[in-house]
């Protein structure tokens, strides 16, 4: 039960239907902060160094918190907003970088299921298993990542054709599959082709999903991911990466989470 008694009735029940968002950094939160405070209801807590923005956007109950980098990070994130704040489901929005093929720079990657490509506790468990939940991917909630799908391909249809002629990107797309996470920004070609080899299935490869995806699988709260190609994950990808989150990745996160939102209050049933 959460302890952030706001979101409970006077007999104890869940009062509030909570969505919690999160981002690994700043510009990948796009503009849902200023919506929330544009919204007049809008209260920040600060806990674990972590401010965590409470109120409505888009017309949608909202915890928006900058989980920071890494998949401790992102755990720590997504357990406080479960156990503190009592969210009943989760999104992660931001970039990655693209290892699947014919995923390009600009398009999108909604995950169906995500997996932590360095975890290794091999001989004593099989590589990828995380011990003792006997499982080595997690399933991202099926009804909510579709959701997020729709809206990624909203946002294209209005959006996709003056981005692409604005930064150079070729019909942007997007795509389903597995999202694989890892505490390692990968940027040569040498981890690209080692990763497409031991995980053909990967389309995108970041650094915090699927430690968010394990939280909420083990309390069985629904979540989803959706992640911008910022780069290809080879030898240039710090410097795509580093552009891209700074002129481009605010436009799509904005973008998609404004038609996720809408959509989700509009029939939050589905969810």
């Amino acid at each position: 039960m959460s302890i952030y008694t706001e979101n409970l009735d006077d007999s104890g029940n869940a009062a509030v239907r909570r969505l919690g968002v999160l981002a690994a950094l700043p510009q990948e939160l796009g503009d849902i902060v200023e919506a929330m405070r544009a919204a007049g209801d809008m209260r920040t807590v600060t806990l674990g160094r972590r401010d965590y923005h409470v109120g409505t956007a888009h017309g949608v109950a909202c915890v928006v918190t900058m989980a920071r980098v890494g998949k401790v990070a992102a755990a720590a994130t997504a357990s406080a907003l479960i156990h503190v704040f009592g969210v009943d489901a989760m999104v992660f929005t931001g970039v990655a970088g693209g290892v699947g093929r014919g995923v390009r720079v600009g398009d999108i990657v909604v995950a169906d299921s995500l997996m932590q490509h360095d975890m290794d506790a091999s001989p004593l468990f099989p590589r990828y298993e995380v011990p003792l939940l006997e499982r080595a991917g997690f399933p991202a909630h099926a009804p909510l990542a579709d959701a997020l799908a729709a809206a990624c391909e909203r946002f294209l249809a209005e959006a996709g054709a003056a981005l692409g002629e604005r930064f150079g990107f070729k019909a942007p797309r997007v795509h389903r599959g597995l999202i694989i996470s890892g505490d390692r920004f990968v940027s040569s070609e040498r981890e690209v082709r080692a990763l497409a080899e031991a995980l053909p299935e990967a389309m995108a490869v970041e650094m915090e999903g699927a430690a968010m995806a394990q939280v909420c699988y083990e309390h069985d709260v629904p979540c989803a991911i959706v992640r911008t190609i910022s780069d290809t994950a080879d030898d240039h990808a710090t410097a795509s990466f580093t552009n891209f989150l700074t002129d481009i990745a605010g436009a799509y996160s904005s973008g998609v989470l404004r038609a996720f939102l809408t959509a989700y209050a509009e029939a939050p049933a589905r969810q």
